[in-house]
């Protein structure tokens, strides 16, 4: 492994967990026999303009439209400024801060193209959050859209790895704009570096339970096989088919349903840097979008919203992210007749392992483990339970988790399956239920939310004594991050309170985590070892 490498840059490699801490890998499927000598650049987007298909549309957006052929000549373009104009070599990790445009896909491609290492953050995070992440990943470079550059500005100072920010997508005043100018006179010609096909393409963070950011390595091969597998098995996209999602690129989830799947398969995509369910419900019915992929919440919302005949196009229908509930799934089905397709994955496996379409779907139910994936219910022990019996989630395949430089992959991974932090049980057909989180997680609207990130947040507030984060259910959102609060003497519970902790917590980390329950309190609930007992918390709604 590794002896064909392209990386002269080897942080990544000398930084992926020990051999022994992998879990176990099959590649059984045919589609998933790649080459020794593989950039996922060169087969998602160069594939089609050597076939001829340059001119078919790739990306719509409510303002432009791009082909096949005009992504690679802007995705060469900024490869060459990278590596001639900013000195990237093959293994830099470069940073990529942005909403979902086209210019935005071209640098991800483009930063892969050369044999650079994505790493695309989420857009709501705060300096300190980005800094950590800088850090985690030695990031030398960060290309980042100029309406996001004021955090970005700030976790740089005094940063010890990241040299540069380029911005783009600015006025064309200051140096807003300063790729588009840099690449304006670049050649549309680049040659790929041919990378292997375990060099590390992309990592993807994660927020931990403890709130500390994880990160996840992917191949390039990793990148593939996603599309080969759920896509191709349950999803079967078509040519012209056209997708939308909300998901930002910075959630796999997004990066394959919006980007990485219909350009696998030659189809078009809607790319909206903002898309609540209203604005997907305009592009829907503007651009006859065939497939969309997004949250349970979301699809509720469209429900309630829509206008006679505005969901006429769509056929496929995808959600992730948080458990969708049966009641959301029936009432879709009879406004609309689809089904939905849920399905489960992770950011450490990169995109959705367990799922059903059609008539195979079982409402309620997660699906089960697609082709190229098998999954199991495992005790504390790592033993298989029987059907019906409620335990952990474990699920191994193509793809897998390897954190960079984490003790935490001893705790994802054992005995060779990946355990996902989800307690499900399973039915004598094999399909999968969802029974809950086993960690801290607070998965609320589709957002993986750390219990004690928020913690942190509120107890660096002088008004604040004690906390504790949980989360609590919602039909709306599927879950609410609620905060038992104590406060410090002098300080008065009230709204006015309530609305000023909610505000230094949006200020402090990404504004979706904030509490929207807040709960004061005496004294939080212990046991007599001085433990919080959070299961206390959540029956106080």
């Amino acid at each position: 492994m590794f002896e064909n490498t392209a990386h002269t840059d080897q942080f990544a490699r000398n930084n992926l967990p020990p051999a022994a801490q992998w879990p176990e890998f099959s590649f059984d499927l045919p589609e998933l026999q790649y080459p020794r000598q593989l950039n996922c650049a060169v087969e998602l987007l160069d594939r089609h303009v050597d076939n001829g298909n340059g001119d078919r549309t790739v990306f719509l957006t409510p303002n432009a439209t791009w082909t096949y052929g005009e992504l690679q000549a802007a995705t060469n373009r900024i490869a060459h400024v990278l590596t001639e104009d900013l000195g990237m070599v093959p293994g830099n990790r470069v940073m990529l801060r942005s909403a979902n445009n086209p210019l935005a896909i071209a640098v991800w491609f483009a930063v892969i193209k050369a044999g650079g290492i994505a790493v695309t953050t989420m857009q709501l995070l705060r300096a300190g959050e980005i800094g950590e992440i800088l850090d985690k990943a030695e990031v030398g470079l960060a290309v980042c859209d100029e309406h996001l550059v004021e955090e970005m500005r700030k976790a740089v100072v005094g940063n010890r790895f990241c040299r540069r920010v380029l911005l783009f997508n600015g006025s064309g005043e200051g140096d807003g704009a300063e790729l588009e100018r840099l690449m304006a006179d670049k050649p549309a010609t680049f040659d790929a570096v041919q990378t292997s096909c375990d060099d590390v393409a992309m990592i993807a963070p994660t927020s931990g339970t403890t709130g500390k950011a994880k990160a996840t390595m992917h191949f390039h091969r990793d990148v593939m096989a996603i599309c080969d597998c759920f896509p191709r098995s349950i999803m079967q996209v078509q040519p012209d088919d056209i997708f939308v999602g909300s998901p930002p690129i910075a959630f796999t989830f997004g990066l394959g349903g919006e980007v990485l799947f219909p350009m696998r398969f030659g189809a078009a995509s809607v790319l909206l840097e903002a898309a609540p369910p209203a604005v997907l419900l305009e592009n829907i019915e503007r651009f006859g979008v065939t497939t969309c992929f997004t949250a349970p919440t979301a699809y509720k919302r469209m429900l309630d919203d829509r206008q006679p005949g505005s969901l006429n196009s769509l056929h496929t229908c995808v959600s992730a992210g948080e458990h969708l509930p049966k009641p959301v799934s029936d009432a879709w089905y009879e406004a609309t007749g689809i089904r939905i397709i849920d399905g489960i994955g992770s950011t450490e496996m990169l995109h959705i392992f367990i799922s059903a379409a059609g008539d195979d779907i079982r409402p309620g139910s997660t699906g089960r483990a697609i082709p190229g994936y098998e999954a199991q219910i495992v005790d504390d022990d790592m033993k298989p339970l029987p059907p019906g019996e409620i335990g952990r989630l474990a699920v191994r395949g193509p793809t897998g988790c390897r954190y960079l430089a984490d003790e935490r992959q001893k705790v994802y991974v054992r005995d060779g399956w990946n355990l996902t932090g989800d307690a499900y049980w399973q039915d004598e057909d094999g399909y999968f239920w969802f029974h809950s989180r086993t960690d801290d997680m607070i998965i609320s609207s589709g957002y993986n939310i750390s219990g004690p990130e928020v913690e942190e947040a509120l107890l660096d507030h002088p008004a604040v004594a004690e906390t504790a984060v949980v989360g609590i259910p919602d039909e709306a959102r599927g879950m609410l991050v609620k905060a038992a609060v104590v406060l410090n003497p002098g300080v008065e519970p009230s709204d006015a309170t309530v609305a000023m902790l909610q505000d230094h917590v949006k200020q402090t980390i990404a504004p979706y985590k904030y509490p929207r329950v807040v709960e004061f309190m005496q004294a939080l609930p212990r046991t007599e070892t001085g433990k919080v007992q959070r299961f206390r918390l959540t029956e106080r709604v």
